[in-house]
């Protein structure tokens, strides 16, 4: 069991998209989402400088990998099982505006991306992932993070990336600690950081700096 951890600097409700009883990790991440296996745990962990203040010692949400599908069978997947998860941007649902399972496979040629927080210039690094991690035991805090016990404070990657094998020692005593907590798994415990810039914010203006942030964030080492 692995756990891999980094600064979640734009929580969107996309990337995770904790919506629908199932937390999924489809877009940005690339490299955690190639090597990630199931029984694997994934911590994002806040950003100084997130809208709602310096929470880089707290956790935004932990996942447990319990499924884990190709790209092609993560829309297959969701078109039976997770219609919620494909994005539907003129929504008023805010559920519905941030769907994770952005491309769509069954056109011929390139899978075509759907209008979502994504455009195409985030095609490489979402398919580069390859794979789409889905949880069915997770914990989503948003808005509301949880601080990180003092002990784990080591699993703090401030920087673009994640950690992995120094948190070898944190894994079963982390997800211990979460799983007795006072804290109710696979639900929403807070809302995400951005919701209200998203909803706020013309579609186009807000496409174009989602798509960008993102962009960049898997681009560039940045101190958060």
């Amino acid at each position: 069991m692995t756990l891999y951890s980094y600064c979640l600097r734009y929580d969107e409700g996309a990337a995770p998209n904790p919506y629908w009883g199932v937390c999924t990790l489809v877009i940005c991440k690339p490299a955690i989402r190639r090597v990630a296996k199931i029984g694997d745990w994934i911590v994002g962990i806040g950003s100084k400088n997130s809208p709602i203040g310096d929470i880089s010692t707290s956790v935004v949400y932990a996942m447990q990998v319990t499924r884990k599908l190709s790209m092609r069978d993560y829309y297959n997947y969701c078109q039976s099982n997770l219609p919620g998860k494909i994005p539907d941007w003129s929504n008023s649902d805010f559920r519905r505006k941030v769907g994770d399972c952005i491309y769509d496979f069954v056109s011929p040629g390139d899978p075509l991306v759907e209008p979502c927080v994504h455009k195409e210039n985030n095609r490489a690094t979402d398919l580069g992932g390859k794979n789409a991690l889905l949880s069915d035991h997770f914990y989503y805090f948003g808005d509301n993070p949880i601080c990180l016990r003092s002990d784990f404070l080591p699993m703090i990657h401030p920087h673009q990336g994640h950690k992995s094998r120094t948190n070898e020692q944190y894994v079963e005593e982390f997800a211990s600690w979460l799983e007795k907590s006072q804290y109710a798994p696979n639900s929403l415990l807070g809302e995400p950081q951005l919701k209200k810039e998203i909803i706020s914010m013309d579609s186009k203006k807000c496409r174009d700096l989602c798509s960008k942030r993102d962009e960049e964030e898997n681009r560039q080492d940045s101190i958060c």
